[in-house]
């Protein structure tokens, strides 16, 4: 049985969707509004040929498509973003469009196999994600908080200091609320108060958010927290971005997606490796944090970067290396837990 692709490009309001056969060629192209239910039946006119729906990787604007096609029991893929670059630049139709877009993700699709498919088991970790984005948005939040305080506290004496984040603590935000009583009330201590109590409101958020994590990530993978170095939030970290370890067919390609696998870069004579500034670069700075503990307090992960010091390598093409080793024991922890698999 031949069979049809359907390429979609989602927006907030709009959603373009474009059918090719297996030769690359288009059969027909619709846009319908957000949250519609006509794309099955459109498609189902098209042919009565098997379809396979493709669907641009930006699941904060296609969670709502990719359940609509998952009960209706369509077959349905996950195209990143940069498999589309080569399909718009080779098209003969030039510039960029909806209809383009949708071209471009379906012959993606068709060009590479293997593609991400929707799993039933990525709702814990959807939920971990959101938690620990929000998380994060709110330590950003707070941090901006921080330097308007500072900025308050050095125009109103700039004898009094408080030491680089330590505005974090309750102890400190509690000495800058004793200090600010005891001035003139103006307004600038009137501003620098309500600072201070946002600030520990911002606390009690984050201490809450860091608690809901870790019981989340206990509950998950209470292994990955046995590993050197790797704490609650950056297990938590791991387990967003990774997702079901199963979609991952070994650690290479786990190490290839975390952009800490080594890229070639000899020229001539010169046979060396470089570091990888793509991939995913959350999961990179996880993998990198546990690392540069190990580094410090964890006997075997300094033998081995002395070892690799002794190669020749400088100590940033080590780390690298041992971030690449951390990749393997991470995909191999994950693997050993049924639940995650």
């Amino acid at each position: 049985m031949q069979m049809i692709v359907i390429g979609v490009d989602v927006h907030k309001q709009s959603v373009t969707a474009v059918a090719v056969d297996e030769a690359g060629r288009m059969l027909g192209e619709v846009t319908v509004l957000v949250g519609s239910d006509e794309l099955v039946g459109w498609a189902a006119g098209l042919s009565d040929e098997e379809r396979l729906w493709a669907v641009e990787d930006c699941r904060r604007l296609t969670r709502w498509l990719e359940q609509q096609l998952l009960a209706a029991a369509e077959q349905l893929v996950r195209v990143p973003p940069k498999l589309m670059a080569p399909e718009r630049r080779s098209g003969r139709g030039r510039g960029k469009s909806d209809p383009i877009d949708a071209l471009a993700v379906a012959r993606a699709a068709l060009r590479e196999p293997g593609l991400a498919r929707p799993r039933a088991d990525e709702e814990p970790f959807r939920e971990l994600k959101l938690l620990v984005d929000h998380r994060d948005a709110i330590v950003d939040e707070r941090r901006r908080v921080h330097q308007r305080l500072r900025w308050h506290l050095h125009q109103l004496d700039p004898t009094f200091e408080v030491p680089l984040r330590m505005l974090a603590r309750n102890s400190h935000l509690e000495r800058v609320s004793r200090w600010l009583a005891r001035q003139e009330q103006e307004l600038q201590v009137r501003l620098a108060r309500e600072l201070v109590a946002h600030c520990r409101s911002l606390n009690r958020t984050i201490a809450a958010l860091d608690q809901e994590l870790e019981q989340r990530t206990a509950q998950l993978a209470p292994a990955l927290l046995e590993l050197p170095g790797c704490g609650a939030l950056t297990a938590a970290k791991l387990l967003a971005e990774i997702g079901p370890v199963g979609r991952f067919r070994s650690d290479a390609q786990l190490a290839r997606h975390s952009g800490v696998a080594p890229l070639e870069a000899s020229s001539g004579r010169i046979q060396r490796h470089r570091l990888d500034r793509g991939g995913n670069r959350q999961l990179n700075a996880a993998l990198h944090r546990i690392a540069i503990t190990q580094a410090r307090c964890h006997a075997d992960a300094r033998a081995y970067l002395d070892r690799k010091k002794a190669e020749g390598k400088s100590r940033r093409e080590a780390i690298r290396c041992l971030k690449r080793q951390l990749a393997r024991v991470v995909f191999n922890t994950l693997k050993a837990s049924p639940a995650l698999t």
